[in-house]
């Protein structure tokens, strides 16, 4: 169990210490962010802006522009909120390559409650051009995708989370932007995942199995560009999915899944996660329970595409 924060927080120090054009930017949260290990080791290379999330992404594409590499961090809340008129001019309208790399994403922030729980976040950054929209599983694959996007040409939006999750990719993992991973085969039906939601989707698969129902498990980290063909092809071979997501199921993976189906192989979809609805205080397994996104509720989801097939 690691978070993903965690991960993105170790891989920053050792891109810093390989890359002296890496910087870093954080409103005032580097503490729950892990850019603060960063900061430590390279205090010139960092710098914390204070709660002004806008203000950070003005000087972050000023840094990208001036040749540097910006990592900037806060909660996904406020990046894809307070500061989406500037990330929208400032860096999705000229293409500039700045990483907002969002933490506590989700309803899984718990106890921060529905003010802080971003469900709409992966929708918005989705809906700019140019930019490119990433949520890995667990810590290795976060470190790699971070890896990955150090070197990209374009804006980038991450969405990682509070809490610790269960690890799904080894250690040294590729990860490639716009491609998705088929890690579990299967004939029936598909789950089509992303973020914290493909372990519970491996988990209901391993129940569905014992019911004599072969589930696939697609995990998709990047949301945007959208690996169309692994998509498409799941749903020719399994003629029904079932889409997974700590995020609402407007215009998140529930959107792209169905908007992708509906021009290239329409077949019955049920999408899982939140249901036009804001989170609210809780445990992160509370919440979990409450709004459905659960093994037991994805192998609820599978009988009932299963049914529609």
């Amino acid at each position: 169990m690691i978070a993903t924060r965690d991960a993105y927080g170790k891989t920053l120090l050792e891109l810093g210490r390989e890359n002296p054009r890496i910087v870093v930017l954080d409103a005032d949260l580097s503490g729950s962010t892990k850019t603060g290990i960063f900061a430590k080791e390279f205090p010139e290379r960092f710098f914390n802006v204070g709660i002004a999330e806008a203000n950070m992404v003005g000087i972050a594409a000023g840094l990208a522009a001036g040749g540097m590499i910006p990592f900037a961090s806060t909660f996904a809340v406020f990046a894809s909120g307070r500061a989406f008129e500037q990330i929208r001019q400032s860096l999705a309208y000229p293409g500039l390559p700045v990483n907002i790399v969002a933490t506590h994403g989700g309803i899984t922030v718990g106890e921060d409650g529905g003010s802080h729980q971003s469900v709409e976040d992966l929708a918005i950054m989705r809906s700019l051009p140019n930019m490119t929209v990433l949520c890995p599983a667990d810590g290795p694959e976060t470190s790699a995708a971070i890896r990955a996007i150090a070197g990209y040409k374009g804006p980038v939006y991450v969405r990682l989370g509070r809490a610790k999750v269960p690890v799904v990719f080894p250690n040294g993992c590729d990860f490639t932007i716009g491609k998705g991973v088929t890690l579990r085969p299967g004939s029936d039906m598909t789950f089509v995942t992303t973020g914290l939601m493909t372990a519970q989707a491996l988990e209901a698969a391993v129940i569905l199995e014992t019911a004599g129902i072969s589930a696939r498990v697609v995990h998709m980290a990047s949301l945007k560009p959208f690996d169309v063909d692994l998509l498409l092809q799941a749903a020719r071979e399994t003629g029904a999915i079932v889409t997974a997501e700590e995020h609402s199921v407007i215009g998140g993976l529930g959107g792209v899944v169905c908007e992708t189906l509906a021009e290239g192989c329409p077949v019955p979809v049920e999408r899982v996660g939140l249901r036009d609805v804001f989170g609210q205080s809780g445990t992160a397994e509370e919440l979990l329970i409450h709004y459905g996104l659960t093994p037991g509720h994805l192998v609820e989801a599978a009988q009932r595409v299963l049914r529609r097939k």
